[in-house]
């Protein structure tokens, strides 16, 4: 049976991390989305969880990684096509999010990396299936 995945990330503002993500062109399942955390649906099995600060560190029992002056991972995320890599790099800017390197082509991945509101990295790309 395969697995599902949730990557749990921190958030300091859950209705703008929220909105960003919806801009970007994702969706949210409501059944798992209160005050405290929202449930991002990334595939069909496949979530990220934008949790406060606050209850994040619940489950973490660390602090919040201050983004700004590391990195704690790259959420890569596949596209079926490169114009779907660029129009969620396009909106991801549009709503807030800031460059994190330029569009790279060079090789036969298309990929478009933004750092959200909260500064985490993420990478959108696609690779064409002869590639693969």
């Amino acid at each position: 049976m395969p697995s599902k995945m949730f990557v749990n990330l921190p958030v300091k503002d859950l209705q703008a991390s929220t909105a960003f993500f919806e801009a970007a062109g994702f969706a949210f399942d409501p059944q798992y989305t209160d005050d405290k955390a929202a449930c991002m649906v990334v595939g069909d099995s496949n979530f990220v969880m934008l949790l406060t600060e606050a209850y994040f560190t619940s489950f973490s029992g660390r602090p919040v990684t201050d983004t700004a002056a590391s990195a704690e991972a790259i959420v890569a995320v596949s596209q079926d096509t490169a114009e779907a890599v660029d129009r969620i790099g396009d909106a991801a800017l549009a709503a807030g999010g800031r460059a994190a390197k330029a569009t790279q082509d060079a090789s036969p991945m298309h990929t478009r990396a933004f750092h959200d509101l909260d500064g985490h990295l993420w990478e959108i790309f696609h690779i064409p299936p002869a590639a693969a």
